[in-house]
């Protein structure tokens, strides 16, 4: 049977266009280590305006994930998308696979572009490495958005049923689908209420531009998240931290929000929005860029210097202690 014409590749097309003409650029940037970023900066930075980073999950690019929230943050913000490693064109020949790692390079990102300060919004596992970044750097790290992000989860939570799937083998099945069914899976797992009878030549078209590559580095990804994870070794983050949840979230239960909340603390606030699942910025977007704007707009801080080269150095901190 012939394929069907790749609609997900005119689709990203369009979100390139978009992005371009919203201001930003594609600047892929050589680290020296055997690590490369890709990332969309601003093409002319305002000094006067505050810096907003935004770090992507698994799934469709950055550019997927947060095409809808530019209109709302360009006009106040120098906005910066990078790619994480082993998504998009980011890439790296290190062994290192931790979150840390993955934070790491995002700071020496942001170094190159001479951004000594900035708030960041992180989307599932984007918000385990913001939330890294926010530990590793706090005088880099201004303001804080995690959404429906499982950083206070623990490797027996995966024993003990907390989750839908069994085990880190079936999570990567269907995080990383390879077949129409386990994306039709993963949909299910994502939205309240998925988009229903989608053929599975485009399902197909999907998996081959997004699901495709990199699977066995994206595999040890999600594999580093676990491993010896517990609660009493995450640092808590003392910047002013909004938490965003879908109330029916099926990969990272809401109950993970709760312990994310008490564990930052009084810094933290847990919005849970009702009728929407792991993927809540998609599902409502206006409640989502409504709770976004109302947080991140409250600012008060000068930006007159935040271009210059930053006084700080990257150090080597190990987010899971061992």
């Amino acid at each position: 049977m012939a394929r069907c014409l790749s609609f997900t590749g005119s689709a990203d097309w369009l979100y390139r266009n978009f992005f371009s003409y919203s201001g930003l650029r594609s600047v892929t940037t050589d680290l020296e280590d055997g690590t490369i970023m890709h990332c969309w900066a601003p093409k002319t930075v305002k000094p006067t305006k505050p810096n907003l980073l935004l770090v992507h999950g698994f799934g469709a690019n950055a550019m997927w994930q947060y095409g809808d929230l530019l209109r709302h943050f360009m006009p106040r913000f120098n906005i910066y998308v990078p790619d994480l490693l082993f998504f998009g064109d980011s890439t790296t020949k290190r062994p290192e696979r931790t979150e840390a790692f993955q934070a790491q390079c995002v700071m020496r990102l942001m170094e190159r572009y001479g951004v000594q300060k900035m708030s960041l919004v992180g989307i599932s596992y984007g918000g385990f490495v913001g939330y890294s970044m926010a530990a590793q750097f706090p005088q880099a790290v201004e303001k804080v958005v995690l959404c429906c992000t499982g950083v206070c989860l623990e490797e027996k939570d995966m024993m003990n049923g907390l989750f839908h799937v069994a085990d880190l083998d079936e999570a990567a099945s269907i995080l990383m689908p390879q077949t129409p069914d386990k994306l039709r899976e993963l949909m299910e797992f994502a939205f309240v209420k998925p988009v229903k009878a989608v053929p599975s030549c485009f399902l197909s078209d999907y998996i081959d531009v997004f699901c495709s590559d990199h699977v066995k580095q994206k595999k040890e990804l999600i594999q580093a998240i676990l491993n010896d994870r517990k609660i009493c070794n995450i640092p808590k983050i003392t910047q002013s931290t909004l938490i965003i949840w879908g109330e029916q979230d099926k990969i990272f239960p809401v109950e993970l929000g709760h312990r994310l909340e008490m564990h930052i603390g009084e810094n933290a606030r847990l919005v849970v929005i009702k009728n929407a699942g792991h993927a809540v910025n998609i599902e409502k977007p206006k409640e989502f860029s409504k709770q976004l704007k109302s947080f991140l707009h409250g600012s008060s801080v000068s930006h007159s210097s935040q271009h210059q080269q930053p006084k700080y150095q990257l150090t080597t901190f190990n987010f899971r202690h061992r």
